[in-house]
């Protein structure tokens, strides 16, 4: 999955020659699985039609504050796009718009949404060989760079005059992976590698029956593919379920057993930056499981069942440099509880929710939960659907990693 994906785009167009290019830009960004809204100025109509660029977009292309067509028609507020957008590409950039661009001239409708944005910036230059190199170009660059703007470099090759040499517009497919990169190398847990635990464990009885619990495991899901939008290499361990996490950044080790998690989570564990241990680890398991079934009969069966071993408790007991949380899920004494549990296990962190939450536990879409750290800091949340509680979490987590 695209780190675009989910994302608002908006790209501006300027006119120069490069602008055909756009086209095929439109339907990169729109294929990494973002939202594109496209502003061009009245030149850049010269070189691509904006009926080409909307049919792509699935949205209006833009030019000008109103209307020509309606004069009774509302105007085009450039305040509302530049604030939609989460990103904003200028391609191809003119020594011309970045020069008005880098002085705060606004005297068309991108310009004005340019200076309206609060959003990353991209811009890719097109221009011919002499412009590019003029000081003047280079000042502007440097300008534009010193508010914010992150410039996609032009590259060498054969440009319109004629010549040959640098001015060309970065190719589409070089923009959208400059700007993945660009992102990824930004996101707050680049670099970073995360283990994340979900679901029940099933211990067996008999080849046919077994001990487990309610479990869906949604909430470790949620965390294992927020962190990887965070930009964290994820080992996701999962018990039984049905949830697929179907990001290419997320490695699932499918489980069983609370042993099989067990010997799962000390293998991965030593080389992760954090440990999430969202999963519903049975605390009992047959001592005895048979290995053929069980025959129904007329009286009463014992089972005796045995410790498993404390997953989370054991990583307490050899982390080094690892940030470690585990989940709580109580029904009384619901803070003395998770603190308790906070400090025995020599946890960093411990995310409690409660079954007497409407809405919270077990094979819910929402959950409601109070993250606490070691230093007795206790932060409640709302009710929430789980994927913003997981980036919740990651915002607690990150902000104590720092």
């Amino acid at each position: 999955m695209s780190v675009l994906s989910g994302k608002n785009i908006l790209l501006g167009i300027t006119g120069g020659i490069a602008a055909y290019k756009t086209a095929f830009l439109v339907r990169l960004f729109i294929k990494s699985g973002a939202s594109v809204r496209v502003v061009m100025t009245e030149n850049a109509r010269e070189f691509v039609t904006p009926l080409t660029l909307s049919t792509l977009s699935k949205n209006p292309v833009l030019s000008s504050f109103t209307s020509e067509d309606d004069e009774n028609a509302l105007w085009n507020n450039h305040v509302e796009l530049g604030l939609w957008a989460d990103y904003m590409v200028i391609a191809p950039g003119t020594a011309n718009s970045m020069a008005k661009m880098a002085n705060g001239v606004s005297d068309n409708f991108l310009l004005a949404t340019y200076l309206s944005a609060k959003c990353p910036v991209y811009i890719a230059p097109a221009m011919d060989l002499d412009m590019y190199r003029h000081p003047s170009t280079k000042e502007t660059l440097d300008r534009l760079k010193t508010y914010g703007n992150i410039v996609i470099p032009a590259t060498h090759g054969e440009l319109a005059s004629g010549l040959t040499g640098e001015g060309r517009m970065a190719e589409p497919e070089a923009i959208v992976e400059f700007m993945e990169n660009h992102i990824i190398r930004n996101l707050p847990l680049y670099g970073k590698k995360v283990l994340i635990t979900a679901g029940p464990t099933y211990e067996a009885i008999d080849p046919v029956r077994f001990i487990g619990n309610h479990s869906s495991g949604r909430m470790g899901y949620e965390l294992a593919r927020t962190a990887a939008r965070l930009g964290a290499e994820v080992t996701l361990i999962s018990g039984p379920t049905y949830l697929s996490a179907d990001i290419p950044e997320i490695r699932t080790v499918r489980v069983v057993s609370a042993k099989e998690m067990y010997e799962a989570a000390h293998e991965v564990f030593p080389g992760v930056d954090i440990a999430i241990l969202a999963a519903a680890v049975a605390d009992y398991r047959p001592a005895a499981p048979v290995d053929k079934k069980i025959k129904k009969k007329d009286v009463s069966l014992s089972i005796e069942l045995e410790p498993t071993k404390d997953i989370l408790a054991s990583l307490g007991a050899i982390k080094k440099h690892q940030y470690l949380a585990g989940f709580a899920l109580e029904t009384h004494d619901e803070l003395e509880n998770a603190r308790g549990k906070l400090h025995k296990k020599k946890l960093d962190a411990i995310v409690l929710n409660s079954l007497n939450d409407e809405g919270a536990g077990f094979g819910k879409s929402t959950n409601k939960i109070t993250f606490i750290d070691r230093e007795g800091n206790t932060i409640p949340f709302e009710l929430k659907p789980k994927s913003d509680v997981a980036q919740d979490i990651f915002t607690e987590i990150c902000r104590r990693m720092s």
